[in-house]
């Protein structure tokens, strides 16, 4: 079987960090994407779940913005507190 080539972008330490990973479990890079690729091909998804940052849901950004526009018109204000020690 020929072989393809694929390329992509990536921040350098996390490169770096990855290869290191691949390096000390036998593995190559190359080798772990495959199987990677390998395992969405024949399972139809990615194998591990992903989980979206709540700040960011629509639910949130909708509160922030009205936040926001309540402050702008001046609705509301924002007030200055102490920070409280969690234990």
């Amino acid at each position: 079987m020929g072989q393809a080539m694929v390329n992509f972008r990536m921040d350098p330490i996390l490169k770096r960090d990855m290869e290191q990973t691949c390096k000390n479990m036998g593995l190559t890079m190359t080798a772990a994407f495959t199987m990677f690729a390998v395992k969405v091909t024949r399972e139809q998804r990615i194998p591990f779940e992903i989980v979206g940052d709540p700040f960011y849901s629509e639910q949130n950004m909708n509160r922030l913005r009205k936040s926001i526009e309540d402050v702008n018109s001046g609705k509301t204000t924002l007030k200055e507190h102490d920070l409280i020690e969690a234990e």
